[in-house]
């Protein structure tokens, strides 16, 4: 048993070790992670970075290949647009279903948040072009509290799995966000008021603008080479 526990806390620490090295660029898009190299660096067993791997595969962070092993996740803009697409969906859906059914409590949920998002520093000194990890939590923190009253297990799973998925896609936009004219503070204030205002027409449409500006800086700017798509039947 208490093998079993060492073991769930390494690859809970590997799991972190790598996702911050991922989203940070230590490995690049496509790059591959090789187990029997990676248990040297971390100092770990080789099932104790498979586990670590094969989590971070289910937040589509890294992908599973057969006879081909782990990969960092290849960034494309038709995998950038559909995430993009299926996030105003679903999040869409489940902000509509949180506004009709919040109470006050899911108003305290919300400006709490929102106030953890204002007074935590996005950038480090002397970092601008990485994300801080305390300031990715409360952006977390925010969009998740704005869905939370929905009342739909099944759906804020889904809007879990989709957040991380386009995490490194978000990583990646913030450089950008710092030489453009984009006021992402301003975005999620104006999601916060018209949650709290209970304009669901109006909340759908910000967050539907904020997401995709996101996509538009990345695509617009090329920051990432883009994988070339297949072709069918090539």
């Amino acid at each position: 048993m208490a093998r079993t526990h060492t073991a769930e806390t390494l690859a809970s620490h590997v799991y972190g070790e790598l996702r911050r090295s991922i989203l940070n660029g230590v490995y690049a898009p496509g790059e591959r992670l090789k187990p029997s190299e990676l248990r040297l660096t971390y100092g770990v067993s080789v099932s104790v970075i498979r586990e670590a791997l094969s989590r971070l595969a289910e937040q589509r962070l890294v992908r599973s290949r057969h006879n081909q092993g782990f990969h960092v996740a290849e960034l494309t803009e038709a995998g950038l647009r559909e995430l993009t697409n299926l996030r105003v969906l679903n999040e869409g859906y489940a902000l509509r279903e949180s506004i009709a059914r919040g109470d006050f409590a899911w108003e305290s949920r919300v400006l709490a948040a929102h106030h953890l998002l204002v007074k935590t520093p996005a950038r480090a000194p002397g970092d601008p072009d990485h994300t801080t990890e305390e300031w990715a939590v409360a952006h977390r923190d925010f969009h998740r509290a704005l869905i939370s009253a929905c009342e739909m297990p099944m759906l804020l799973e889904i809007c879990d799995s989709l957040f991380d998925a386009s995490e490194l896609y978000r990583r990646l936009s913030a450089p950008l966000t710092e030489g453009s004219k984009r006021d992402v503070a301003c975005e999620h204030r104006e999601l916060c008021e018209a949650a709290l205002a209970r304009d669901a027409d109006l909340t759908v449409q910000r967050l539907s603008e904020h997401f995709n500006r996101t996509t538009e800086l990345l695509i617009g700017r090329l920051v990432v080479s883009w994988k070339p798509e297949p072709v069918p039947g090539a």
